[in-house]
């Protein structure tokens, strides 16, 4: 049997047509991933500039954020230097979120620990006239690695104080140990009166004293509520002297009346010029009443004084 040999293969049709149409397709698609990569990152988007003038621009790069309440509102387009050697930073604020920024804003550029660096802007005042496009700012420069020698010496100088408060020489544990011995005296039989004299000598001393002047207080009272009873009780001084005073009262009333007896007798003698032996009769018989009220007055006060030791002399003159 023979073999029949292969011919020629068709050729396709139109074949550079279709690759030209693959390759321009490929394009396309490059393309439009371009752009729609652009329009993610807002290169389509209209925004407005602001710079940010530091001392430094360390750890500051194109394309990090600036970010507001944690939120990135702004992104890093270029740095450069400014003729006085200072690093002006320029960012980029969409104007969808360029309302967060304001004239009274603050942005702030911080270094952290770990080697990483944000920026970050602060509004305080969101009724304040909004940041104008192009607008300079200064901002503050903020290390946390810079307050690490500060710290750590702060550290050293605080253990060192500790060291020298718990060393056994310090004047912290003199004071703890006559706190000690204070507190053991506090506990003994004399208590806080040891503590405050100091030795048990002058402590019994003050003891004894007081109980001295609790005996004499006893006894003082003791005289009072004798003296008491003597004075003011049923048959003391002040019960007799009321008695006393109470036969002086009616006395003086019957030496009033008699002295009213009296006035009248002279009234009438002044009246009758006729009969003055008869006015005389009486009145020499009205004058020995007056006289016999009068002494048993005078014998009732002298009663009175002797029973009455604080009275005063008393002077009795007839009229």
């Amino acid at each position: 049997m023979t073999e029949v040999a292969p011919g020629p293969a068709s050729p396709v049709a139109h074949l550079e047509l279709k690759v030209a149409m693959l390759l321009l397709l490929m394009l396309l698609l490059v393309g439009g991933s371009v752009v729609y990569v652009m329009y993610a990152r807002g290169a389509f988007e209209a925004t407005q500039q602001l710079v940010l003038v530091a001392d430094d621009s360390e750890g500051v790069k194109v394309g990090m954020d600036m970010t507001f309440s944690g939120f990135p509102i702004g992104r890093v387009q270029r740095i450069e230097l400014d003729p006085e050697g200072n690093a002006r930073i320029i960012i980029d604020v969409p104007q969808r979120d360029a309302h967060w920024l304001r004239e009274s804003s603050v942005f702030t550029l911080v270094h952290g620990m770990l080697g990483n660096t944000n920026i970050r802007a602060f509004s305080g005042i969101l009724t304040d006239p909004p940041l104008p496009d192009g607008a300079v700012r200064k901002a503050l420069v903020g290390d946390a690695t810079a307050e690490i020698p500060r710290l750590v010496s702060a550290a050293r100088d605080l253990v060192q104080n500790l060291t020298a408060l718990s060393a056994p020489d310090s004047p912290l544990n003199a004071s703890l140990a006559n706190l000690q011995a204070t507190t053991e005296k506090l506990k003994g039989p004399r208590g806080a009166l040891g503590v405050l004299l100091g030795n048990e000598k002058d402590a019994g001393k003050l003891l004894a004293a007081l109980d001295h002047t609790n005996t004499l207080l006893a006894r003082v009272d003791g005289v009072v509520a004798k003296a008491d009873s003597q004075v003011f009780g049923a048959d003391g001084v002040m019960s007799e002297t009321h008695a006393a005073i109470v036969q002086l009262n009616a006395m003086l009333g019957e030496a009033r009346e008699t002295l009213k007896r009296v006035d009248a007798v002279l009234q009438e003698a002044q009246g009758t010029a006729s009969n003055v032996r008869v006015a005389t009769t009486d009145l020499g018989a009205l004058r020995a009443e007056v006289e016999v009220s009068l002494r048993k007055v005078e014998h009732l006060v002298d009663e009175v004084n002797r029973k009455w030791p604080f009275a005063r002399d008393t002077e009795l003159k007839l009229p």
